[in-house]
Formats: structure tokens, sequence, C-alpha cells
């Protein structure tokens, strides 16, 4: 939610105090007032004022603060949700149940689009309406809902989860279909059945031994055989295989979901954890099946299963297990740039004393929002002012941030211009309000991000205001509001915001949208999580300044996906730009909530213009298309909206072209948080500075690289009191003074380039750990790699002289050269011998699952094959059931062929044939080089396991054995012909008996 137009603000404000004056809370006639320092607030609403609704539908269950601006916040402000948007899935609570859908893909002109369809609603037996649809527990990205009216109805459902779960009281669920779906899979006496509604395919989970009613018509009622729980699952296709692998993660249900975070300051990485805690209701599986979102899946290593979904913000790929993580560069941020500009001294003065020459420097509304603005317009202006030397300004400018922000940060008696916290629903509301951020709770990290942005430069020139004695506990209260880092401080909801799951934040309070929730300003969000960085910084707060590292460097990665797509690769058919102005949890749109000029559509995304918004320019390619399809699209960049954004923005890639258009253009108008005198600097900064380099870090947080044709140029800030030396991952170092940016501009910075001396041991195995000794490494990997060959290698750990790793597992035995390549060159080679590969075991064993392993099954299960129906597929797998395995070395045993046990039972079926098809991938490339089809075995129609061999050897063959090089080994069983399904035994133990195994050719 956001509008960043005064006379919008005039008309939204305008909406405002109607909606106050129809249905407004009434407030306490008077106020408790709460010191924090120096500081304060009051914990009551202040007269006149307009606070969030007093009912939150919730159970008794949940305490404490209550998360807002989620993607499924509508839930706990209205009786029955609005459509909520747990991709792949989207949901909505209902009277009858819960409305459950695969959103619908689709591109437009100015849109892209996953809308919602009610494909069905899960509802119970015994109630055909429930008063409401209350929060019951949640975290960090699920939520449960209990539907209760005599019998209850407990539902959970998450961001990345396939599955929706649910418990039952006082009856049984209950599945109501526009139509009736077709059923592929299972029958009235199943528990588990496959079914198709609207093209999209399902599998529903009901306890073993339960049976169902209603197939054949448009409701399906499950009987639960005495049990309480019930699932569903989204299928990505309607094949028995697939259905089967999901049912293994059935009963697994999730009941915690957590993104742990790490920031590591050597290396300049962003880890990030994410884990889901289970309750097995059947069997022991512990983890879960998880769909990962393009910015997750593209940074991580965690093996993906070959399922996926599409959705609005592109192909979500999954992975099978109770944790995944990812892991990101930290790129740095400044507090301001440093003055290397060849401007004019006398100029910059001169733009500078227009602003300390103002009346007032709070040049409109005081609103949260706009006087943030105002805020960070002068924090942006104050160092520069130092820069210039022009210390009366900077004592203006200094002088304004302190006592606006201690004066607002002080309750007092007053009933405006301070800040409320709000105990029922655990938030901190500015006063004036604006754009739904009191009654709606919206917009808090746009306006408050401002506030502490304004607050960090304070501190850096100011300690003592910023201590926890002056009005360092309020500032802190306020990042606590938008992003709250601690768990345990339970007054406010953790990290309001963001989203840990999609790796964003969103911004209306409430969500009651029927496309879900909304973030437009992306960039307004990032200058939250830069202040938070500063702001930690300056205080020497860690834990905050860390929890804006990983905000700040998640967000950027995600944005850089869904608003930008600079990577093309998320964005539908039929859209025709190359950037989103607005995400919402079901589209992505170009337009604004205030503007359809094309300036303001795309500038929203831009502002406020930093030392922290290099992130803008990390991709210049990208940068210089953009610009240019804004201009194509206004008919050119004689821009008469925000010029000075633009110029800036374009100053990322380009700073020649944007000078000149600056110096083109005197008499242009500011944008309202913006100055002369900080477009001015920048531009020229910029063109000393050149594009920002993202190919190395350094290991403080406060830095930037950058790179001005073949010359690398390095800044670093030091908060410190004393002189640091910072070091680059490149090896370069740059001297920092105490409390300044240092720039290595005007000094030969010559990083040497890396050099090994020796690879200890010389020789071992593929997947055998190594150290490489030598100099020039750098202190940190970055984007530096270590090679076998071609093949890089997985780095343990690495510093300028040693580098610890493991040989790459898929080596053929021989002579390899190691090299080390940095941005500075690659290294001399050095040899490594890698030994022949073995294997302990040649024999796999058929695993529930989908898979094959080396280490047999706990307990004896069956898989499903399909039947043939009635047709002849001799030779051509059809609906196959698909077990794999990967990672496998071994050298070919000539003397040997494959072989294999595979114990089927057709029941009581006649003429039923089943056949097996082997293949190898020796290098898992994917391509399968060694295909093995084998003749279909006749069963019988007695029930019972028989036992299927290679017999004679297959009845076709392509493509020769090699040695296997991280190879994978794939087969397929299929029903080849008959009427009826027939059944495979899988995961039996050495104590079942009767295991089904494929037996490779290798050693």
């Amino acid at each position: 939610m956001k509008k960043d137009m005064k006379w919008t603000k005039l008309m939204v404000l305008t909406a405002l105090f109607a909606f106050t004056i129809l249905g407004s809370f009434t407030s306490p006639a008077a106020a408790a007032t709460i010191a924090v320092g120096a500081g304060s607030y009051t914990n009551s609403l202040p007269a006149g004022q307009t606070g969030p609704p007093a009912t939150i539908y919730k159970t008794s269950n949940v305490t404490g603060a209550m998360p807002t601006n989620d993607w499924w916040s509508s839930l706990a402000w209205k009786a029955y949700s609005d459509v909520m948007f747990p991709h792949p899935l989207a949901v909505q609570a209902k009277a009858d149940g819960l409305g459950i859908g695969y959103p619908v893909q689709s591109g437009s002109a100015d849109a892209m689009f996953g809308a919602y369809v009610n494909d069905f609603t899960l509802g119970h037996s015994a109630q055909s309406n429930f008063p409401d649809a209350k929060v019951d527990a949640f975290s960090d990205w699920t939520v449960s809902m209990l539907f209760s009216s005599g019998g209850t109805m407990r539902i959970t459902t998450g961001h990345g989860l396939p599955f929706i779960y649910g418990t039952y009281s006082g009856g049984l669920p209950k599945l109501t279909f526009p139509s009736a779906p077709t059923v592929w899979s299972g029958t009235a006496s199943s528990s588990v059945l496959g079914v198709t509604v609207n093209g999209h395919h399902y599998g529903l989970f009901g306890p073993t031994g339960s049976t169902w009613t209603g197939i054949g018509t448009s409701t399906l009622t499950n009987s639960l055989n005495g049990k309480s729980y019930f699932s569903i699952a989204v299928l990505p296709d309607n094949t028995t295989a697939t259905l089967n692998a999901y049912k293994q993660y059935a009963y697994s249900f999730v009941t915690n979901t957590t993104s742990n975070y790490s920031y590591n300051s050597s290396t300049s990485k962003v880890s990030t954890t994410y884990s889901v805690t289970t309750q097995a209701m059947e069997g022991t599986q512990t983890g879960t099946i998880m769909a990962l979102y393009p910015s997750q899946w593209k940074n991580t290593s965690t093996s993906l299963l070959p399922y996926a979904y599409d959705s609005v913000r592109g192909t979500m790929k999954t992975v099978a297990g109770s944790s995944f993580a990812t892991s990101l560069t930290y790129q740095g941020i400044l507090p301001y740039l440093p003055a290397v500009g060849s401007y004019s001294n006398a100029a910059l003065n001169n733009y500078i004393e227009s602003v300390r020459t103002e009346a007032n420097h709070t040049v409109g509304a005081t609103d949260t929002y706009w006087l943030g603005k105002y805020l960070g317009r002068i924090a942006n202006l104050l160092p520069i002012a130092q820069q210039a030397g022009n210390t009366a300004a900077a004592t203006n400018f200094e002088n304004y941030l302190e006592t606006t922000l201690s004066s607002n940060l002080t309750a007092g008696t007053k009933t405006n211009n301070l800040f409320y916290y709000n105990s029922n629903w655990g938030t901190l509301i500015g006063y004036p309000a604006s754009y739904g951020s009191n009654d709606s709770l919206n917009d808090h990290h746009f306006h408050y991000g401002y506030w502490v942005r304004a607050a960090a430069e304070v501190a850096r020139n100011n300690p003592s205001w910023a201590s926890s004695g002056n009005y360092g506990g309020m500032v802190n209260m306020l990042i606590k509001d938008f992003a709250n880092w601690d768990r345990s401080d339970t007054s406010f909801p953790y990290l309001r915001n963001f989203d840990p799951y999609a790796g964003h934040s969103w911004a209306s309070g409430n969500s009651e949208f029927a496309d879900g929730n909304n973030q437009e300003s992306s960039s307004e969000a990032i200058n939250a999580w830069s202040a938070m960085i500063l702001w930690g910084q300056a205080t020497g707060n860690t834990a905050i300044r860390d929890a804006g590292i990983y905000l700040y460097t998640t967000e950027v990665n995600a944005v850089n996906e869904y608003w930008f797509n600079i990577d093309g690769t998320n964005f539908k058919s039929g859209y025709n730009h190359n950037y989103s102005s607005m995400i919402w949890g079901g589209k992505s749109v170009y337009a604004t909530w205030f503007s359809a000029d094309v300036q303001a559509i795309r500038g929203i995304n831009i502002l406020p213009v930093t030392a922290a918004s290099a992130y803008l320019g990390y991709k210049p390619s990208y940068s210089a298309a953009f610009l240019a399809q804004t201009a194509s699209e206004r008919g050119g960049n004689a821009w008469n909206m925000w010029p000075d954004i633009f110029w800036e923005y374009q100053a990322l890639y380009d700073a020649n072209g944007a000078i000149s258009l600056f110096n083109s253009n005197p008499n242009y108008t500011p944008e309202d948080g913006e100055t002369k005198a900080h477009t001015y600097s920048f531009l020229y900064n910029m063109q000393a500075l050149g594009q920002v380099d993202t190919s190395v870090t350094a290991n403080v947080p406060t830095y930037g690289v950058f790179k001005k044709g073949t010359i690398r140029n390095y800044v670093a800030y030091n908060p410190g009191t004393s002189a640091i030396t910072v070091t680059f991952s490149d090896g370069a170092t740059l001297s920092v003074p105490a409390g300044s940016v240092a720039s290595s501009l005007g000094t030969v910075v010559t990083p040497s380039g890396p050099s090994i001396t020796s690879v200890s041991p010389s020789s071992g195995s593929a997947g055998s750990t190594v150290t490489v000794t030598g100099s020039g490494f750098g202190a940190s990997q970055g984007t530096s790699t270590l090679k076998f060959g071609s093949v890089n290698a997985t780095v343990a750990s690495w510093s300028n002289t040693s580098i610890t790793a493991t040989v790459p597992s898929g080596l053929a035995a021989g002579s390899y050269n190691v090299t080390v390549t940095t941005s500075s060159g690659t290294s001399n080679a050095a040899s490594y011998t890698v030994a022949g590969a073995s294997l302990s075991s040649n024999v796999l064993y058929v695993k529930s699952g989908s898979s094959l392993s080396f280490t047999a099954g706990t307990a004896a299960a069956s898989d499903a094959i399909a039947s043939a129906g009635g047709a002849n597929y001799d030779g051509n797998p059809h609906s196959a059931s698909t077990y794999t395995v990967t990672g496998i070395n071994g050298t070919y045993d000539s003397t040997k062929a494959t072989a294999f046990h595979l114990f089927l039972d057709s029941g009581t079926n006649v003429g039923n044939g089943v056949q097996v098809q082997v293949t190898y991938d020796f290098n898992g490339n994917g391509s399968a080089t060694r295909v093995e089809t084998y003749g279909y075995f006749a069963t019988n129609d007695v029930t019972g396991w028989e036992d299927y061999t290679q017999g004679g050897g297959p009845t076709s063959a392509t493509g020769s054995f090699a040695n296997m090089n991280n190879g994978t080994v794939t087969i397929k069983v299929w029903s080849a012909i008959g009427n009826g399904a027939s059944s495979l035994r899988v995961n039996a133990s050495s104590s079942n008996g009767q295991q089904s195994t494929v037996t490779i050719p290798f050693k």
C-alpha cells in the first residue's frame, strides 16, 4: 500500500476523515505516558485519533502480539478471510469451509495473474455453515484456522506447502466440487484418491482404512476410520507414481515453521535455513515436500525433486525433507558516498545553502510518512554539507534532525506528533497517521524506515543522543514495530512487514483484497532495512545490524526476481514490460496507487536514492534496458516528474549521460525527498567511482566496490573510534580512519594475483578433503573459484593463503590441474590425482518415495503399478512408477550385467504383465546414455508376491557402458498389458525378506 504524491495524500486523508466519522473506535479521554529514556510513548489512544479495530478473529490459543502485513492477515481482521495465496495454492475461508484452488496463470499487456478459482470447498459433514474462521496458530509462513460450531474443523496451510492439513471433531471431511471430479486413482474402498477438477490434480489422503462416499457426484466424504486427520495435496500431474510419492508425506503434518538467518562478515554471506516441524499422524515420516520460489531455488544447494508448480512469481521447484538452506552475497551499503567527484565545491555549497535557508525543512504535511521523507531528505544532505566544509549548514541540518526526532519521540500530554502503543495488536502507531497506517496498520516499514535513517545520521554525529538513556530506546522500539528481530519479545510480532518465505515485504496490514496482500515501493522497504544496518552500526547493536543485513540482502534478491526480473525468467507471456511496479499475492501489475504516469510507475521502485541504493546498479545492462523502456513508453527522457530520481538511477550505469541531463535542466523541480545538492554530488561521485562491481566483497558491513574501465575502486565506512584496515575478497586492503568513509581513488591498490604453492594431499579419491596453500586468494571466497580441471570444488574455508575444499565427487580417475580464479586472475596450475572410484556395494534397494538406495528399507510396503487399461504398452513405459538414485561413482565391471529381483503381486487380476526399464546416466547430466528394456513378466491371478528377474537379459539395449562419475540409475516399472493394477514390494528390510533390488555392473 503506497501513494507517493501530495495531492493524493490530501484525497486519501479526506477519505480517512470520512471513515473516522463513520466508523472510528472510541478513544480514551486521557493517555498514560511511558518513558523510554528521554523519549516516551502513550499506551492509550490519543483523543480524536483512530486506531485498528478492537476485534481480532483469533482463538484463546493465540496470545501476544498479532502478526499483520502477512499473506494471511485478512483471516485475523474478518469473520471470514479474503482470498489468501499460500503458493502454490490459493485459499479462502468461507462460511461453508475453506475454498481451495490452484491459481490459473495468465498474462496481459499490463498485468500478470495467478487468479484464484475455487476448485472445491473443504467443509464439515455435520456443519453446513460456521459463524467465522479464527486464527488458532501461526508460524513463520503457516497459519492454522479453526472453524467451530458444535463440530470443529482445524485447517493448516502455508507458503510453499502443496499440502493442506485438517483435523476434525463431530463430523467428517466433506469436499464439495462444482461438478463431479474425475477420479483417476482409487475407489470408494481406498483411503487415498487422485482426482482432477478444472484441469487441476489433487491427492486426497484419508487415514489408512478409511473409505469414501459420493464418488461420481460433486460431493466426496471421507469416513476417517475412527481417526480425526485428513490432508490434501495439489499435484503437479495425474500419475500414480506422483500420487504415491506425495503419499509418503501426506500424514506428516507440518506444525511449525522457522526461518533462521546468519551473517558471516568474513565472507559477506547471508545464510538462511528454512525448517519445518512435523507430527506423524501415521508412520514415521518427519519431512514434507516444499515448493521453493525462484529467489530460493536459484540460491540453494539442496537437491531438487522432479516436481514443479507454476505461480505468479514464476516456476516453483520442490525439495523433500525437514529443511533447506539458501546462501546470498551481501554486497554492502554506505552511509554516504566519498567526495571524489570532479564537481565545483562552490556550486555544491550554493545548492546546500538553498536548503539551509529554507524557512522550515518540514516543507509539507507532518504525518509519519511525509515527515519521514523530509527527515530522510536532510539526513542525506548532512554528510554532504560536512564534506563541503559548510559548518553552518551541517549544524543546521543536525539540529533539525535532532529536534524533530526528539519532539516526535516524546509523547508528553500531546494528542498529535507522538507514538501510541496498541497492546491488543502489538503495534506502535505514529500520529498524524496516513495511508491507513493507523486503522489498517499499513506501510509502517515505509514510514518508520525514514525515521530510523535520520536517527542513524544523528547517531553518527552525536552518539550520546542515540544512547538508551536518551532517544535510542524509542528508535529501537520503532524498529521493533516493523521488524522485530527478537523472537523473545512478544510485545511486537516477529518481522511484521517481512515475509521470510516469500523473501520480501508486504505493505497492507489487513490484506483485505481479492488478490491478497501487496507491495508497491520495494525501494522504500529496502530503505528501511539499510537504515537498520546503519543504526545498528552506529549504536553497536549487532543484532539490529545483522537483522538489517539479512532483510536487505534477502529483499534485494527478491526484488531483482519479481519486480525487475533481471534474469528474464519469471514474467508471463503477453506481459509488455521488463518490470512490475506492484506485487500482489495473486498478480503483478504495471500501475501505482496514485498515478498512471509512466514516470510514477517506474520511479516508485527507485526512490529514495541514497548511498545504500547501489543494488539498483548490480546489473548495468538491465538498468540501461529499464530506463530505455521508460523513455520509450513516455516518448523520451525529458523527465517532467522526479527527473533527479531518474538521473541518479542512470548514474549507476551511465554517469556522463546523467550529468549531461542534469546540467541541461537547471530549473527542474526536485522530488519531495530530494535536493539539488544531493543529486549534484551523487552524479559526480558516481562518475568518479564507476559502476557497481558485485564480484568483490569486504569483511565489514559498510562498504562498496566499483569499477571504472579496468580500475577497481574500493570504498568503506568505519563507524568506530579507531582506524581499521578493511580487507576485500580480491586481496585488496584499505585503511579507513575512525568515523570516516574512505576510498582508494587517488591511491594505486594492486591486489596480488592468486598463486598456488601446494595441494595436500596430492592424490586421493573424489569426494575427499584437500588443502590448497598459496597467496593472493583473497580474504573470503566471494565469487572466486577453486577448480579441478573444469569442475568447481565445494569450499569449506577460504583465506588469503589457504583453501580447504572437497574434491568434486563426479571426477573420474586421472590427473587434474587445480587452479584458483579470483577477480585478479587465474593462478598457476597444481596437480591432483584422483584414484579410481569404487563402490562398497552394487546392490540397490527399491524404496518408497520413488527412490533407489544402497541401504535396505525398514518396513515392507507396496507401491501401486497403474493398470494398462487393456492397451499394449510392451516396450513403451506408460504411467510408470519411477525409482532413482543419484551421485554414484564407480568403475564399470565388464564381467557383470544388470540384474534385478522385483517382487510383484497382481492379486486376482488375470492377464497382467509388468515390465521394467533400467537407465544409466554416467555423469549425472540428465541424459540416459545406456537404456535397457526387459521382457514383461506375466503375473498370475493368485494373491502373493512373485519374483520378476532379468532372466536372459534385456530384450533391447541402447548405448554402451562407461565409468560412473556422479552418475544416476533409474528404473521404470509399468503395466505392459492387462486390465488391472499390480503392486510392487518396496522398502523391505532383510528380516521382512522378498526385497526388491537392482544389481548394477559397477565396482
